[in-house]
């Protein structure tokens, strides 16, 4: 068995939450809604080219990592390869999202951290 990339990455959220979390990855990252599977629990997929890379859905009421108990995640945050940053750094502006450059000269990268309405960290990167 080898791994040969990332598929997607899952995000369960309040169903007070959701809405707000789909919008985020669609209005800021530029993602679009796509076709999902009818599966028990709502939710969405969310669409980069032809691959839904973020699949969101709705928490069960009683499920801690969504409530802050006795196992909350410990996901710090998703990354994303990127480009177009003065569009990116210019949509943020606009929709007034706190955001943090890092330069990564080394690599002659930049990275822009942001934060979804989840809490879940966001990292963009752009090659220079």
């Amino acid at each position: 068995m080898t791994v040969v990339g990332l598929n997607h990455f899952n995000i369960a959220a309040p169903a007070e939450l959701i809405e707000d979390v789909r919008d985020f990855y669609v209005e800021v990252l530029g993602l679009r809604v796509g076709d999902r599977p009818n599966f028990a629990r709502r939710g969405y997929w969310l669409y980069a080219a032809d691959k839904p890379i973020i699949h969101l859905v709705v928490s069960d009421e009683k499920d801690v990592r969504t409530l802050g108990g006795a196992a909350p995640s410990v996901v710090d945050h998703i990354a994303f390869s990127s480009k177009g940053l003065r569009e990116f750094i210019e949509r943020l502006k606009a929709l007034k999202i706190q955001y943090e450059v890092v330069e990564v000269p080394l690599r002659k990268q930049v990275q822009i951290f942001i934060r979804d309405p989840a809490g879940v960290g966001v990292e963009m990167n752009f090659e220079e």
